[in-house]
Order: C-alpha cells, then sequence, then structure tokens
C-alpha cells in the first residue's frame, strides 16, 4: 500500500509539473510560409530560449473571422496575433482585442524612447507594429516576354492573357478595380465608400472575373505562378521576394498601385495569459527582432531597427516605393467590411 501511495504521489507530481508547463504554453498565431519563419526565427526562438515560455506558433489566413467566432463563443484558443492593420480598426472596434499600454514597450537599442523610434502608424491602441508590408502583384516571366507594368495591365486580359491569381476577399481587389478604371490614388477611398463607387468597382472586377483563379492564404500566390494556375498574382511582397531569392523562381514584381499597411503584434481579449502575451509584445518589438524581418523583404517599424539594414536591402522594402503606392485605410474598411463583404460574397455567386 505504502508502494502504491508513492505512485500515486509521484504520478500527481508529474501531473501538476505538466499542466504548470501547459499553463506556460502561449499560442501565437501569424501568416506562416517565409514569412511566419523569418517570425520563428528572429522572435518566436529568441523568445522562448529568454523567457523559458514554450510557444506554439500556428497559421491563418487574416482577417477577423476566427476572432469573431473565438470571441462570441468564448473558447479564446489564441493569446497573439499577427493583424494585417486593414483588418485591425473593425478588430479593435468591436472588441475582439486587449487595449495594449504603449509606456511598457522598452526603448530602442539606442536609448530612443519607444515613442519616439516607432513610426507613428506603429502604435495603435490594440497592437504594436511589426512590419510595413505592400500588396503587389507579380507575373511569372514565361508567360510574358514584356510582361506587365501596371495596374491597367493587370486587368487587360487582351494585351495579357492568362490567369489572375487574387485574394478572395474585398480589401486590396477593390481599391485596384478603381485604379485601374482611372480613379487616382488619393480619391480611392472617398470614391469606394459610395454607392455608385463600389458598383464601378464590382463592374471592373466584372472584366476580369471570368480569367480569375480565387486563393484564401498569402501561401498559394507564389504556388499559383510556379505551377502556372496563374500568370499574373496579388501577393504580400514578401512571398514573391522568397521566392525569387531563396528559389531562383522566374518572377517579376510590379510596384505599381501597391497597397501598403502595417502588421502589428495583437493581443485576444480574454486570453488567460495576458501578461505572458504582452511580455512576448514587448520582447517581439524591440530593435533587432524587427530588423530581422528584412528577411522577407518587410521594413521594420522602429527607426533603430531601420538603421540596421544594408543599403542594398532597403531598396527591396516597400519602404522605398511608396510614392508608387496607395496607404491602405483601416478605419474605411473597419466601416464598409462587413457590408462590403457581404456584396462582394453576392458578387462572387453571380
Amino acid at each position: 500500500m505504502i508502494r502504491n501511495s508513492g505512485l500515486l504521489t509521484y504520478a500527481a507530481a508529474l501531473a501538476m509539473v505538466s499542466s504548470g508547463a501547459m499553463a506556460q504554453d502561449l499560442t501565437v498565431t501569424s501568416f506562416g510560409g517565409a514569412y511566419g519563419a523569418a517570425q520563428q526565427k528572429h522572435m518566436i526562438d529568441p523568445y522562448m530560449a529568454d523567457s523559458g515560455v514554450n510557444v506554439l506558433f500556428e497559421d491563418y489566413g487574416g482577417g477577423v473571422a476566427e476572432m469573431k467566432a473565438q470571441s462570441e463563443s468564448g473558447n479564446i484558443q489564441w493569446d497573439v496575433v499577427d493583424i494585417e492593420v486593414i483588418d485591425l480598426e473593425r478588430a479593435c472596434s468591436e472588441g475582439y482585442l486587449e487595449v495594449i499600454d504603449h509606456s511598457i514597450l522598452p526603448p530602442g537599442d539606442d536609448g530612443t524612447p519607444a515613442a519616439e523610434d516607432f513610426i507613428p502608424e506603429a502604435l495603435h491602441e490594440c497592437g504594436v507594429g511589426n512590419i510595413v508590408w505592400t500588396i503587389i502583384f507579380a507575373y511569372n516571366n514565361d508567360a510574358y516576354s514584356d510582361g506587365p507594368t501596371t495596374i491597367e495591365d493587370f486587368f487587360n486580359t487582351e494585351a495579357f492573357p492568362g490567369k489572375r491569381g487574387l485574394r478572395k476577399r474585398p480589401q486590396v481587389n477593390m481599391e485596384w478595380a478603381l485604379l485601374a478604371d482611372g480613379v487616382a490614388p488619393n480619391e480611392v477611398y472617398d470614391v469606394l465608400s459610395t454607392d455608385e463607387g463600389q458598383a464601378r468597382a464590382f463592374a471592373k472586377l466584372d472584366t476580369i472575373k471570368d480569367d480569375i483563379v480565387w486563393y484564401d492564404s498569402w501561401s498559394q500566390a507564389p504556388v499559383l505562378l510556379n505551377d502556372g494556375g496563374a500568370q499574373m498574382v496579388q501577393s504580400a511582397n514578401g512571398r514573391i521576394f522568397a521566392a525569387i531569392k531563396e528559389e531562383n523562381a522566374p518572377f517579376t514584381m510590379v510596384w505599381d498601385s501597391h497597397v501598403y499597411d502595417l502588421d502589428v503584434w495583437s493581443v485576444m481579449k480574454g486570453t488567460d495569459k495576458l501578461d505572458t502575451a504582452l511580455e512576448f509584445v514587448k520582447f517581439a518589438t524591440q530593435t533587432v527582432p524587427l530588423s530581422g524581418m528584412q528577411d522577407v523583404a518587410y521594413g521594420p517599424t522602429r527607426k533603430s531597427a531601420q538603421a540596421l539594414l544594408p543599403d542594398d536591402v532597403k531598396q527591396d522594402l516597400p519602404t522605398a516605393h511608396l510614392d508608387e503606392g496607395v496607404k491602405a485605410d483601416g478605419i474605411f474598411w473597419a466601416d464598409y467590411g462587413e457590408s462590403l463583404g457581404e456584396k462582394f460574397n453576392e458578387w462572387l455567386l453571380q
């Protein structure tokens, strides 16, 4: 009996240790691919080594649907999530995210206070900037001898026949449609806020609808180009950059009318690991971890991190091409995202 009692006590102790270890697990969700690999290398692994916390690193396809489902069910499965700012306003205003006190953020490695070190757009009440990135289109060099160079070319199926790969959501597709239809970049969101402007965007998308290959995750964009599923694709710039640099893929990126934005690290409201989640955000948005995102051609959101980048690398970053692009309007999409999402889904079925 004494022996059995000892075994039970030992088993209970193991269970307690195991439970404690599980309690320390932090679920961090991002976009996978080369981007996720860079975050793993420069943020996740160093944080685990520094803190002793085990990070469960998961992928998702973006948007707010999964956050909404977790919040409404009360079953919060994520602790920290990488969010595109184009979705951030809505996720924050609808209460899916914790408000973050920016005074907890450490200064840059050069001593600059965080409030001065981060670019202004990077500090949001519900997030801390992780990268400056953009959505470009790219084409396979084997498909065109003299490839497309403008957003108008993307919509010109006569001069540039072939399939176009697009992410299956209204964001960016609606902006591109208006830009290709002649709307000035600084007027896109004003036009898109009207019924007439929305109809105009859908009418332009109609002109290439039969040639669109829809996908859900950024990781699918270079695959479509590579296997011939599409001759042009919409993509996060880092995905195409990685394919060109690491795999010698015969792709060309087109910067015209790119829609640039930031990603932030946010904390899910209702997580039972709030303190640990905030510690991760503080760690991951320091100078050195942010500078590592140069690996996939995304710009860091701290000036102290930008100072660490070689000049030749800076030319591959969205920040070198801002004058060719349009800043994504997160407030617009917070106001119109749900209604345009419904209209977009209806249009898909027509």
